[in-house]
């Protein structure tokens, strides 16, 4: 297949390019390098299959048509976003153009690569669904639309399924939410093959480990240091982490299965823990944990575990690396790669 990775050289966006290629996939990444970084991509090179990294934004349409030249693609998945919640507090435009606007842009290169594959353009007129899609006979390119586990609501003490209710406790959360919808409209209007995959915390090897990162390689980027592990409020929230190698696995998978069009499924181990909990497993040399304000406690979810019975169902998915493994190989790569601190 010919893949195109939006984000490709982000944390996941690394791991799904190096699963792909390792598929005998050919695949070109893109990325404005805002959160992405070069070093996450530079193995792939001369490898076959590596398309290369190409960088912009996928809010310019100029850009995103620049790349779909390249194409046709089979399959899109589209990891280019926004991360950080705080950002997203203190500034909400950049976030929401992120999100709604550079999953417009893709969508709708998709949807003209789609149309022209059949003879139609986008500026057709008057789209007729009953008549129109029946003679569409060359497939769309498959397309898997990243979201976050940030869209729910408190769920008390039960695993969240993809029904559970939404509560956007931020703009990064209500922009995903938005991004999320257009997608799957996108299928609905134009009978596209497209998937939100909705993963819960994500966390391994070339995840940042300053502000930006997650909170495994934070607190573990720290314990080796010998410094403070720093918790955030009473520690007392609860996260399901899923490891990165699962999280690439379960992405594709979600692409390739026709049973996954038109979904939103989730993806996690279905196993949560106390971050003061985590912190004391990071904690190997016995550094001290300490507790911090936190900066967005508005926006804090208290308890995040995934139900993911639907990936089970409809993909044969289910996560295969536990917490205590994924730590072990996470602590290894940052010991081994400190210039990704």
């Amino acid at each position: 297949m010919r893949c195109l990775v939006t984000g490709g050289a982000g944390f996941i966006g690394r791991w799904l390019v190096e699963k792909l290629l390792a598929r005998g996939d050919a695949v070109l990444a893109v990325d404005d390098l805002s959160n992405g970084r070069r070093e996450n991509v530079r193995d792939f090179e001369g490898k076959p299959g590596w398309l290369g990294l190409l960088v912009g934004d996928v809010k310019d349409g100029v850009f995103v048509n620049q790349v779909f030249e390249r194409g046709p693609w089979d399959a899109v998945f589209h990891l280019a976003a926004s991360i950080n919640v705080q950002s997203s507090i203190d500034k909400p435009e950049p976030t929401f153009r992120n999100e709604a606007e550079g999953t417009f842009r893709v969508l709708e290169a998709c949807r003209r690569q789609y149309f022209a594959a059949n003879g139609l353009t986008v500026d057709a007129g008057h789209f007729d669904y009953d008549a129109d899609v029946p003679r569409l006979v060359q497939r769309a390119p498959r397309v898997a639309v990243m979201s976050t586990c940030m869209v729910y609501d408190l769920a008390g003490g039960n695993a969240i399924a993809e029904s559970h209710p939404y509560r956007p406790a931020s703009p990064y959360a209500a922009a995903k939410i938005g991004a999320d919808m257009l997608a799957i409209s996108y299928h609905k209007s134009y009978a596209m093959p497209v998937t939100v995959v909705r993963p819960f915390n994500t966390y391994g090897p070339f995840q940042k480990s300053n502000s930006e990162g997650g909170v495994v390689s934070i607190f573990l980027k720290r314990d080796i240091a010998g410094e403070a592990l720093r918790v955030k409020g009473s520690g007392q929230q609860t996260r399901d982490l899923l490891y990165v190698e699962d999280c690439a696995d379960f992405i594709v998978r979600a692409m390739e299965s026709g049973s996954a069009e038109g979904e939103i499924i989730n993806a996690g181990t279905g196993r949560d823990v106390r971050i003061v909990d985590l912190a004391a497993m990071c904690s190997s040399q016995g550094n001290r944990v300490e507790h911090v304000p936190h900066d967005h406690p508005q926006a804090e979810i208290m308890k995040l575990l995934c139900d993911s019975s639907k990936a089970k169902r409809l993909l044969d998915w289910q996560a295969e690396v536990s917490l205590e493994e994924g730590l072990q190989r996470t602590r290894r790569w940052l010991e081994e790669n400190r210039w990704a601190w």
